[in-house]
């Protein structure tokens, strides 16, 4: 699949007329006859082939005057693995509205944190997306305001302003324009046993992704490598907190055979959209497991592996900064000594969090908290020290900065020149920091023993040239490759 999928006419009828949900996200049907829009999936009847017409975005079908389908839903469909795999200008861009920056900062503030002018940053959106970012942060709204309606008890008004509206007026127009119904009706027609219920601040979700999903390795690393106090695996549920932009909150992920059930507990509803996109983000649900898997598959030594179990993710974070930290806290030590690192620090620095259910008690600290502690107080070498101090520096004074709007090969550039910093540093920064598919480790102990038993070469550069048969999706690779190990980071917790 490529960039502009919903341009292919004869490929997307194909996919509506075999519901393929495959491609939910890569593009969305609009009937003419209807004025409704839906996802590939959608289990009505296909329309006929001269009826639909195809929009690359939600956004894009709301700005031409559609509806979201009623039995579909196509709004909550995963997210276009584009925004994932790519690292231009709109990937950037969309990983950034999706971070709720316009929300927050308007399209200047996007256009700040991107390096471009407003009218490139609109130009290029609209030019790919068919919408511009207002009109993409608009559908980001619709959808937030859809699920607090259906999820909790909250009041209309409460539910306007958590969602990002600036008027109940103007969620009252948008929720009855996109969904043909109002708000009020919208809660009227869930079944009563899906009627929300709960305290206000905690909401139950389930996260869509595209199959197949292996959560062993995905669940196995997260609680494999969690911090004490920050993360715990709890009842069969990866449990964290998260700082988000107007607070803390408490997220407990839990695989399920076609969604991932969340739960979220937030001092702000105002972050919902961010944790969500942060939590997807961490997860790597937005991924083509299809046409990764494929690829891999390609290479005959390879494909036994993904055979046995496909469709791994690469496990992520729902903060850059602090899995750079946390990086270089691992360099040179086994998991357990480098959670004991993270643990200490999280103690001493950490801002404290009440979680109603016990186990979590601080968000690991901000690199501004880090930069002030005093380098002596790290029972660490003196030259990795030097490596740590010079890395929370860089990230509190903005000098080095880790977001989801992050140019790959400059980030990569910068974190080189860093005191202590080898290739297998930045890698794993760039796998499951930055969210770069194509990372890779070919000096890493386990991938090299991996190799080796599998066959292929095992020395970096003869396993590097082996590997770009496997581009773009090299870190899915390691994730296969990782797994032939009897470590505990691949195997879901018991």
């Amino acid at each position: 699949m490529q960039n502009g999928m919903h341009t292919d006419r004869e490929r997307c009828v194909r996919a509506v007329q075999s519901k393929d949900a495959r491609f939910d996200g890569w593009f969305f049907t609009a009937v003419l006859t209807t004025r409704i829009y839906c996802r590939p999936s959608c289990p009505a009847v296909p329309p006929k082939p001269g009826n639909m017409t195809f929009y690359p975005s939600a956004a894009a079908c709301q700005q031409a005057g559609f509806r979201a389908c009623k039995r579909c839903r196509p709004d909550t469909s995963p997210g276009s693995p584009e925004w994932n795999r790519r690292a231009d200008l709109v990937a950037r861009a969309m990983r950034l509205i999706a971070d709720g920056v316009v929300d927050r900062d308007g399209v200047p503030g996007l256009a700040a944190r991107l390096g471009y002018s407003t009218r490139q940053i609109e130009r290029q959106l609209l030019a790919e997306l068919g919408a511009g970012p207002l009109a993409l942060a608009r559908a980001q709204r619709a959808q937030t305001a859809r699920l607090l309606i259906e999820t909790t008890t909250l009041p209309m008004a409460e539910i306007a302003f958590a969602a990002g509206f600036s008027s109940i007026r103007t969620f009252n127009d948008t929720v009855r324009e996109v969904f043909a119904l109002s708000p009020s009706e919208l809660r009227a027609r869930l079944p009563r046993k899906n009627a929300p219920s709960g305290t206000p601040g905690a909401l139950t979700l389930r996260l869509p992704f595209r199959t197949p999903l292996n959560p062993d390795n995905l669940f196995g690393h997260l609680a494999a490598t969690a911090v004490p106090g920050v993360e715990e695996w709890r009842d069969g549920a990866y449990r964290r907190t998260l700082r988000l932009p107007y607070g803390h909150g408490i997220v407990a992920l839990a695989p399920e055979p076609d969604h991932i059930a969340c739960r979220l507990t937030l001092g702000d509803l105002r972050d919902l959209p961010v944790a969500i996109s942060r939590c997807r983000r961490m997860l790597d649900l937005d991924a083509d497991p299809v046409a990764i898997d494929d690829q891999l598959r390609t290479d005959p030594l390879l494909a036994p592996l993904v055979d046995k179990a496909p469709g791994r993710r690469v496990p992520r974070t729902v903060d850059e900064a602090e899995f750079a930290v946390r990086a270089v806290l691992g360099q040179q030590v086994s998991t357990a000594a480098a959670r004991t690192h993270a643990a200490r620090l999280v103690t001493a620095h950490g801002d404290p969090v009440d979680d109603p259910e016990g186990g979590l008690t601080h968000v690991f600290p901000t690199p501004g908290a880090l930069a002030a502690l005093d380098p002596e107080s790290l029972a660490m070498p003196r030259t990795r020290r030097t490596t740590f101090t010079t890395l929370v520096r860089q990230l509190a004074d903005g000098t080095l900065h880790l977001g989801p709007e992050s140019d790959w090969p400059e980030t990569r550039a910068r974190l080189l020149a860093l005191p202590g910093f080898g290739p297998w540093t930045v890698d794993v920064i760039a796998m499951r920091a930055l969210g770069d598919p194509d990372a890779f480790l070919p000096t890493d102990l386990g991938i090299r023993r991996a190799a080796q038993e599998l066959g292929l070469p095992s020395t970096p550069a003869a396993l590097t040239a082996r590997a770009a048969a496997w581009r773009p999706w090299r870190a899915y690779a390691v994730q296969y490759l990782w797994a032939t190990d009897s470590h505990p980071i691949n195997f879901l917790p018991v």
